[in-house]
């Protein structure tokens, strides 16, 4: 009888704290976007998540200046590529992809094509 008590006393109050969790929740939600949080919040999200690499990080992951010709820029990109996807990193391989990228646009835009 005392563990049948016990038992809805457990179940009613978390019914009870489960309650007012949604209530404090909601409330938040509310406040939030009464004070422009909520929209402050998910434009930093998206500025965070759509980070574009510089020029001058991609010429540091490939080792280059700015008086590097496209040719030895291509010549480093191949052997840094290749040597990481030996070495199995894909991480660093994915940023040698994206430093040549990055790289591309800039001397499409100086006139040099890039091959």
């Amino acid at each position: 009888m005392a563990a049948k008590v016990v038992a809805q006393l457990v179940v009613m109050g978390s019914s009870i704290l489960a309650r007012a969790f949604v209530q404090a929740y909601r409330q938040a939600l509310t406040n939030a976007s009464k004070s422009g949080v909520a929209q402050e919040t998910i434009q930093n999200t998206i500025r965070r998540g759509s980070k574009v690499m510089t020029e001058q990080e991609a010429r540091q992951i490939l080792g280059v200046t700015e008086e590097t010709a496209w040719e030895e820029i291509l010549n480093k990109y191949d052997n840094l590529f290749e040597r990481n996807a030996k070495n199995g990193n894909f991480y660093i391989q994915s940023k040698v992809h994206r430093a040549k990228e990055r790289l591309e646009t800039v001397y499409e835009g100086k006139g040099e094509t890039p091959s």
